[in-house]
């Protein structure tokens, strides 16, 4: 399990039943020596919590012996090194809590109008994308960054737990050339690779110029993260070009997924993305 949603899963928990039985989070605090930041912070996620502090927070919150078992499991989870922390010091807290997220994810829907999503980029493609992105990034660290982006592509080819991806790329993607001619004609085979390679898994949409107007035309990029567990639900990622944003509103994340299942409904047919993505490939080449 990724640390990440393990202390996420942990913190709702321990929310869903304090507010169940009507303690604030100053009074749960209060009760286990602590105060209602400690409290609030652990709730997020932010905020580690032992084993000692859990067992008399759990106490106070009525768990029975049992749920104090799987909130420890969480919690033993949740403190464990991720393989991104290596990196932690090339990115803001937010990009680092994403890798987590993304990496517990049991399946994605991701937008992507201008660019190829991160988990479908080749290594040139995606430099190309970072020297543009961030003229002043060092190459040694461009290169680090980009090593990152390979590296969460991994969930894809797993064996035992592979991510389903559906992703919704806009034409222009496609046709923009990035890093050059070379480079976008190796991204657009690459892209074709991975789509005859993963068919149970890796759903690629193309939403083509001819297509009418929808409501994720002209916004930013953003993902919808779906998860195993029953007890958490749908995240959105959204990014623009100053900033990025974690959503857990509901009424925030259905419209980003109606907004997505719209998208999809103009975008071509699997086979027709497929050739799509061929035809203008070789008119690269």
């Amino acid at each position: 399990m990724s640390p990440s949603v393990a202390g996420w899963e942990l913190g709702l928990r321990l929310r869903e039943r304090r507010e169940l039985m009507g303690v604030t989070a100053a009074s749960a605090g209060h009760a286990i020596g602590t105060g209602q930041s400690y409290v609030s912070g652990v709730e997020t996620g932010k905020l580690k919590i032992n084993a000692a502090k859990l067992v008399e927070l759990a106490t106070v919150l009525e768990f029975d012996a049992a749920e104090i078992d799987e909130l420890q499991q969480l919690r033993e989870a949740a403190a464990q090194r991720a393989w991104w922390h290596p990196y932690s010091a090339m990115f803001s807290a937010d990009v680092l809590r994403y890798f987590g997220f993304e990496h517990g994810a049991e399946s994605i829907r991701a937008y992507n109008a201008g660019l190829i999503s991160g988990l479908l980029q080749t290594r040139a493609y995606a430099l190309a994308v970072m020297h543009g992105g961030g003229p002043s990034i060092r190459l040694a660290e461009a290169g680090r960054r980009v090593e990152v982006r390979l590296k969460r592509q991994e969930r894809l080819d797993d064996a035992e737990d592979p991510l389903r991806l559906t992703a919704l790329i806009g034409e222009s993607a496609l046709r923009q050339q990035v890093g050059g001619r070379e480079v976008m004609v190796e991204q657009l085979r690459h892209l074709e690779t991975r789509i005859e390679r993963l068919p149970d898994t890796l759903d690629v949409r193309v939403i083509p110029f001819s297509a009418d107007y929808y409501n994720a035309l002209g916004g930013s990029n953003f993902y919808l993260f779906g998860f195993a567990s029953s007890r958490l639900p749908e995240l959105v990622w959204q990014e623009t070009i100053t900033s990025t944003d974690l959503i857990d509103q509901p009424m925030r994340m259905r419209e980003y997924s109606l907004a997505h299942d719209q998208a999809l409904s103009f975008a071509l047919g699997r086979s027709e993305s497929l050739g799509l993505i061929e035809e203008i490939r070789r008119e690269l080449e």
